[in-house]
């Protein structure tokens, strides 16, 4: 009697898996049974430890240096996963992104174009990319793009990180609409007051200030992150695309009450 080989894991993509809440989706997916790879321009001295701790646990991780918002960069990285691995993504996770913290009138040129082509330009090109291979392939895969709180209200300081992150959530509509018909869902996840690195380290006790402001008294986590990728991923979210999924602990529900503290 013939044995067959077993199939290869399905394959996901992680922009942004170096650190922070791609790094925890790199762990997360790769421990549900995907092979990961994820692109990143972090030091090899972040990315690689990042690669040997997943394989550390007998997970398929592989990191690509790749600029999300640079054509050549992306079109590059997409040839060298058809070649090495000769599979399209099952799904793609559009997590890269970049802040600048500045008031609208002094905020720079420069940063404005930086912060819009990894989060927005970043976000197309690598759908794009992924797409047409799963499309060519017959690939009924997911996508799922990292929003932001700001996707829902106006953060002070932050006008290209919140134009770039709305930007974000129509274009995961339109994707939505233009790819269902090819059995490819897109969908969006905006997290709320999430502690990493950066967040941590940008603001005094960024736990205690923004858990208290937070109807479940707590900020959150990239585990909490995980879970809804996951979902979008998953069969259960089979008759779902174009949304947008809030994970933020309510806060960005929350209305400014004069009458006092709910």
């Amino acid at each position: 009697m013939e044995t067959g080989t077993t199939p290869p894991a399905p394959l996901a993509v992680v922009t942004g898996g170096a650190g922070g809440i791609g790094r925890h989706l790199v762990g997360a997916l790769a421990a549900a049974g995907y092979r990961v790879a994820f692109t990143h321009l972090a030091p090899d001295d972040a990315a690689g430890p990042a690669v040997a701790e997943e394989r550390a646990k007998g997970h398929d991780v592989t990191a690509y240096p790749c600029d999300a918002g640079d054509e050549a960069a992306v079109a590059a990285f997409y040839a060298a996963l058809t070649e090495e691995m000769d599979a399209a993504p099952s799904l793609l996770v559009n997590n890269a992104g970049v802040q600048t913290l500045a008031p609208l009138l002094d905020l720079a040129v420069d940063d404005w174009d930086r912060v819009v082509r990894t989060h927005l330009r970043g976000t197309f090109l690598n759908t794009q990319a992924a797409a047409r291979l799963m499309v060519a392939r017959g690939v009924k895969g997911a996508i799922v793009n990292i929003g932001s709180g700001c996707n829902k209200i106006a953060f002070p300081r932050l006008v290209s990180y919140t134009a770039a992150k709305g930007g974000i959530e129509q274009f995961t509509k339109v994707a939505a609409v233009e790819l269902g018909p090819h059995g490819i869902r897109v969908n969006c996840v905006a997290p709320g007051a999430i502690e990493v690195d950066r967040t941590a380290g940008g603001t005094d006790d960024y736990a205690g200030r923004w858990g208290a402001e937070t109807p479940l008294r707590r900020v959150g986590t990239p585990a909490d992150i995980a879970g809804p990728v996951l979902f979008f991923a998953s069969p259960a979210a089979a008759f779902v695309t174009g949304q947008t999924l809030w994970v933020d602990g309510g806060v960005f529900s929350r209305p400014v009450w004069p009458e006092g503290e709910v």
